[in-house]
């Protein structure tokens, strides 16, 4: 999606399923969902793997590897070039690192919403990462109950990385943005361990 007329660049969020279950959930206005940013031609999204590397990757809009394209949102539009898009994009991966991502606090929704804001002043709706706000909300209540221990950040790895079957990550081919100019591919190995 080019801009038009000199109407800036359309910026788009690219919602995805994560479980089939979001099928009936969707409807209760539930779900589990990643999400990803499409600027320019280009989609951008986070994941997690074990490096204090940019988590931030590119792929082919509508096509993110490992989950179920559902839907897009029209967000709003950038005056950015395509080349001030990528220098922002670039800056921003330096705040994403692979080994910060968090089911709840950092997590690939929270990646998209945080462009969203810089490009348009708008979030992205509440729907889309409902569950991790629920998830905060349940962890912190939790944590004030001391005849129950609170889910380690390793159990909630453990649930994430099950969502997603090890086949679906097998298939990833993302490229990650490190917090220079270059692109890089992601190992086999490290791509099991993304979002």
């Amino acid at each position: 999606m080019e801009a038009q007329n000199g109407a800036g660049a359309p910026v788009v969020l690219n919602v995805y399923d994560l479980t089939p279950m979001n099928n009936y959930l969707y409807w209760f206005g539930l779900g589990i969902f990643h999400s990803g940013i499409e600027v320019h031609g280009m989609e951008y999204g986070f994941g997690a793997h074990e490096f204090p590397t940019s988590g931030v990757f590119e792929v082919e809009p509508k096509s993110c590897p490992g989950f179920v394209y559902r839907r897009s949102l029209w967000m709003g539009t950038t005056d950015m070039s395509r080349a001030e898009f990528r220098s922002f994009i670039e800056n921003l991966a330096g705040k994403y690192n692979g080994n910060t991502y968090h089911l709840i606090s950092k997590n690939c929704n929270h990646f998209t919403d945080d462009v969203c804001k810089n490009l348009t002043r708008k979030s992205i709706p509440g729907w889309v990462n409902r569950l991790a706000r629920v998830e905060s909300i349940q962890v912190s209540t939790v944590r004030h109950v001391p005849t129950h221990p609170a889910f380690s950040d390793d159990d909630m790895d453990s649930i994430s990385s099950s969502i997603i079957g090890d086949s679906d990550l097998e298939e990833l081919d993302q490229h990650l943005l490190p917090s220079d100019v270059h692109s890089i591919d992601v190992p086999p190995k490290l791509a099991k361990d993304l979002i």
